[in-house]
């Protein structure tokens, strides 16, 4: 998908995977996090709740980064004293930044499965030795085609074994009511 792709959805205010707030499993897994100087990126982070809700807990170094410009524009009228040079806008496949924590909630989604296997390359990549990838998978197919793209635990575990420590791949029991049953809440250790 090109960035004129997810403009046009921002323009036409067609974002049904927007909260319009932090994920409920992401902010529970952030509440449990201490150091607040960790490296966290959000790819194709949208509005960024997650990234506010960092930010107001104190962390530090938080980044960025969406094909789109609009919702980055939108983040920093919202959130004024997020750092400038945290917010990327970029294509995340262009990315050569060290991170200590990779956080996904919905950009996975959004690939085609056809780019899945180079994004599980990529965030091995960008993560720092022991960094974790963490967050949320569809564990449901869609009638039609997407965004979003659907999978299954089975499928998750095959594309990431060999690059990820997996951690954690589980039944997400805090999902908003929409999603409940159809999420995998997961932890990824970088090998």
């Amino acid at each position: 998908m090109t960035s004129n792709f997810w403009e046009q959805r921002y323009a036409n205010n067609n974002t049904g995977w927007d909260l319009n707030t932090v994920s409920p499993p992401l902010k529970h897994y952030i509440d449990t996090l201490t150091n607040k100087s960790l490296f966290i990126l959000i790819p194709g982070c949208g509005n960024a709740y997650e990234a506010e809700y960092l930010h107001n807990q104190g962390f530090e170094n938080v980044f960025i980064v969406d094909l789109a410009e609009h919702p980055l524009i939108e983040f920093s009228k919202r959130v004024p004293d997020f750092p400038k040079s945290h917010i990327l806008h970029l294509d995340f496949f262009n990315l050569t930044q060290k991170f200590d924590l990779i956080f996904e909630q919905t950009f996975f989604c959004a690939l085609h499965p056809e780019q899945r296997l180079n994004y599980a390359h990529h965030t091995s990549k960008l993560l720092n030795s022991n960094g974790c990838l963490v967050g949320l998978f569809f564990n449901k197919e869609f009638d039609k085609s997407g965004p979003p793209f659907g999978g299954n635990k089975k499928e998750y575990k095959n594309l990431f074994k060999n690059l990820f420590k997996i951690k954690k791949l589980e039944n997400c029991y805090n999902s908003i009511k929409p999603r409940q049953g159809s999420e995998l809440f997961f932890i990824f250790e970088k090998k």
